[in-house]
């Protein structure tokens, strides 16, 4: 439901009405997760989905029908039913709860202008169901460099609260990055000592300058972050961990380093690297494989 907030506000704030299948809870291999909504406006547009395509037919009809009877109603979509009836290619199948929204409807409005934000937020749905989005992870990218407007603009993307610290002030502006949350002329270690860096937290440290990098690496390995990687060559990784090594990183700390930083994709491009920098960083969160999926077996999409 959070996906779609942006576009739902604009036609509730402009006092019209909404459709809302919402997915509340899947059954087998399914494509998108519990929370997952369509909307359909009074003039029939339809914004989101709730499968990929296989059931959006049937979602849009249950949508549509609240425009005219608002009472909500409760369905199950998919499954291995009659063979007339849409279902899920993937043999799965999804519960989902369809209800009216209109610009009254004050509980939800205000949820989904708090997930406009980075906070976590609750939407409490018609019959009692709930909504929760955690707070949004953060993505501190160490160096204002020319891969990190890419990465920046793919992390937010992915949901994370993107934040760039570099010590120059000619490169770290908003002008440069304007898809980061928040731009930061810092000394990087300083910076992450003062961070209250979680689990959650990752960091990309960019700029091959071990000025910068070795300090900053320091406070990351042994902070709680869930990922800390560094970009550059095998060569300037090798020389790096013997700075790290020099300076007191153990052994321990350093087996946690992605370096050099991203999967093997063959891309050399900011965009590319950002793909590969963030591929690793999902799989290394899932525990994945990060093979291809012909070369895998069991579930395809991972809760």
């Amino acid at each position: 439901m959070f996906e779609i907030a942006r576009e739902a506000l604009g036609v509730l704030h402009e006092g019209g009405a909404l459709g809302v299948v919402v997915v509340t809870g899947v059954h087998g291999s399914t494509p998108r997760a519990p929370g997952s909504a369509m909307a359909v406006t009074s003039d029939g547009r339809a914004i989101g989905a709730i499968s990929g395509g296989c059931i959006e037919s049937e979602a849009y009809e249950l949508a549509l029908a609240r425009l005219a009877d608002p009472a909500p109603v409760r369905a199950t979509l998919g499954g291995e039913g009659d063979l007339l009836r849409p279902g899920l290619a993937c043999g799965g199948a999804v519960d989902v709860l369809a209800f009216h929204a209109g610009p009254g409807d004050r509980r939800i409005v205000q949820a989904l202008e708090a997930s406009l934000e980075d906070g976590e937020v609750t939407l409490e749905l018609p019959g009692g169901h709930r909504l929760t989005r955690p707070r949004a992870p953060r993505l501190v990218i160490v160096g204002a460099v020319d891969f990190a407007p890419a990465l920046a603009a793919a992390g937010r993307a992915l949901g994370y609260r993107v934040i760039v610290v570099d010590p120059r002030p000619v490169f770290a502006t908003p002008e440069r990055l304007p898809a980061a949350h928040e731009v930061h002329v810092a000394w990087p270690d300083r910076f992450l000592r003062d961070l209250a860096i979680e689990e959650s937290t990752v960091i990309c440290v960019l700029t091959h300058d071990d000025r910068v990098d070795v300090p900053a690496l320091a406070v990351a390995l042994a902070s709680p972050a869930g990922y800390v990687g560094a970009m550059g060559s095998r060569v300037t990784h090798e020389r790096r961990l013997e700075r790290l090594r020099e300076s007191g990183v153990g052994d321990d700390a350093l087996a946690g380093l992605r370096s050099p930083i991203g999967l093997d994709l063959g891309g050399s491009s900011p965009a590319e690297t950002a793909i590969a920098i963030l591929a690793e960083v999902i799989a290394d969160r899932t525990g994945a494989s990060g093979r291809p999926l012909r070369e895998t077996r069991g579930a395809i999409h991972r809760r």
